[in-house]
């Protein structure tokens, strides 16, 4: 993998190992001369792992909408800052132009690209590794809830098997490149299985 998208917060945290972790991964992703595509801001730990990256000569490419722009948050200083009028636009140009997805800390923002990441990989629009940056626990209650739905029928095994979650950054892009996408002929034909089961509730 070559172009890497991160997710990621546009605030700091308050435990400062947040800060350190994002440094971490953003040295180890220079390291394998991985480029960056992200949100575009200059603010919060999309700038830290950025300036990590434009430190060490790597390209860095930010996706952000003109609001965003206008809110005096974009990051002028990097390779290339793309403007468009709209997140789900914003999301679009990332999820095409990327290799695969790392979602670290993050707030409403982060969530909501994560998950759009993960259910597209489950449905096999793109076959791409999303994977949890898990510093400090971050994740771990999302963990917990995915685990339930998986559980409770809610979620194929499969694809929650296929979330990769590590705290180590080089072990977290060692399991992207191994990733290998789920059959999703398999599991559609499985879920008509199994609502087959279930008759129809007729009104009395």
């Amino acid at each position: 993998m070559n172009k890497i998208c991160i997710f990621c917060g546009s605030s700091m945290g308050f435990h400062p190992v947040y800060r350190a972790k994002a440094i971490e991964l953003g040295l180890v992703l220079a390291e394998r001369r991985c480029e960056l595509l992200y949100g575009g801001g200059s603010v919060g730990l999309m700038k830290v792992i950025a300036d990590v990256m434009m430190e060490r000569q790597c390209k860095v490419t930010g996706t952000i909408t003109q609001h965003l722009m206008d809110m005096k948050v974009g990051y002028d200083d990097i390779d290339e800052l793309v403007v468009v009028e709209s997140m789900a636009e914003r999301k679009k140009i990332l999820e095409d132009m990327a290799d695969g997805f790392i979602a670290m800390p993050g707030g409403l923002g982060t969530m909501d690209e994560f998950f759009e990441a993960y259910v597209l990989s489950q449905l096999r629009v793109f076959d791409k590794p999303v994977a949890l940056y898990n510093v400090n626990g971050f994740y771990d209650d999302i963990l917990r809830f995915i685990r339930h739905a998986t559980d409770e029928g809610f979620i194929r095994k499969e694809h929650s098997d296929n979330l990769i979650v590590s705290d180590d950054p080089r072990k977290l892009l060692d399991l992207m490149d191994q990733f290998q996408p789920t059959d999703v002929k398999k599991w559609v034909g499985d879920l008509k299985t199994e609502t087959g089961h279930h008759p129809r509730v007729k009104d009395n």
